[in-house]
C-alpha cells in the first residue's frame, strides 16, 4: 500500500530519482522519460474525462467515464512497471498484460463498429472532448517512442509497447466515437485546400 505522508523530501535537488526499490539515476535517464510521458498521458486522459463529464448524462457519457478511468489505471501500473529497474521487482507488483491489450481491441473493435469508414484524416479541435482526444492520442505515440528508446539498452515489460500501440488506436478512435455519437464536432482534412480570405474589412 502507498503512504504518502511528506510532498517534498528535498532528495531530488541534485537532479536525481529514486525508481521503485531505492535505486537513484538521473532525471533525465530514458527510464525516467518514458514514465513521465506516461504520467503526462494520464493528465491529458484526466482532462478529456472532464468534459466528458460535462456533458448531458447518458449510458455513452457513462460508459466511456469508466472507459477512461480504467484505462487511466492502467497506465498507472505501467507508470511503476517502467519506474522499476530490472532486477528490482518486488513480490505481486502489477504488471502488463496481453489480456489489456485484447480488452483495448475489443473497446476499438465495439466503437468502431458504429463509425463510417474514414475518407480523409482528421483536424483535432472540433470540441474540447475532441480535441483532448486527439492530443492524448500524440502523447501516447510519444511515451511509446520513449518506451521502445528504454527497450534499445535496457529491459521493459514486454506488454508495454503493444498497449502503448493499440492504446494509440484507441484514442484515435475515441475522437471519431464522441464526435459520430455523442453530438461532438469532426473536421477533416481537406488536402489542398484554399487559403480564406484574411482581411477583416
Amino acid at each position: 500500500m502507498v503512504r504518502i505522508t511528506k510532498v517534498y523530501t528535498k532528495s531530488g535537488d541534485k537532479g536525481e530519482t529514486g525508481l521503485v526499490g531505492g535505486r537513484r539515476i538521473p532525471k533525465t535517464d530514458s527510464r525516467i522519460e518514458a514514465y513521465g510521458t506516461i504520467d503526462e498521458l494520464m493528465s491529458v486522459i484526466g482532462i478529456a474525462r472532464c468534459f466528458n463529464n460535462q456533458k448531458e448524462a447518458s449510458i455513452r457519457r457513462d460508459k466511456f467515464e469508466v472507459i477512461l478511468q480504467a484505462i487511466q489505471q492502467k497506465l498507472f501500473d505501467i507508470g511503476s512497471e517502467l519506474a522499476t529497474y530490472p532486477g528490482d521487482e518486488y513480490e505481486g507488483q502489477v504488471k502488463a498484460q496481453s489480456s489489456d491489450v485484447k480488452w483495448l481491441e475489443e473497446v476499438i473493435d465495439a466503437m468502431n463498429a458504429e463509425l463510417s469508414p474514414l475518407r480523409s484524416f482528421i483536424l483535432p479541435g472540433g470540441s474540447p472532448l475532441n480535441a483532448y482526444l486527439h492530443q492524448a492520442r500524440t502523447v501516447c505515440r510519444r511515451a511509446e517512442r520513449e518506451a521502445i528508446r528504454l527497450s534499445e539498452k535496457e529491459s521493459t515489460g514486454e506488454i508495454i509497447i503493444p498497449y502503448l500501440n493499440r492504446l494509440s488506436d484507441a484514442l484515435f478512435v475515441f475522437g471519431r466515437w464522441v464526435s459520430a455519437t455523442m453530438g461532438e464536432e469532426e473536421i477533416l482534412w481537406q488536402s489542398g485546400k484554399a487559403l480564406p480570405d484574411w482581411h477583416w474589412d
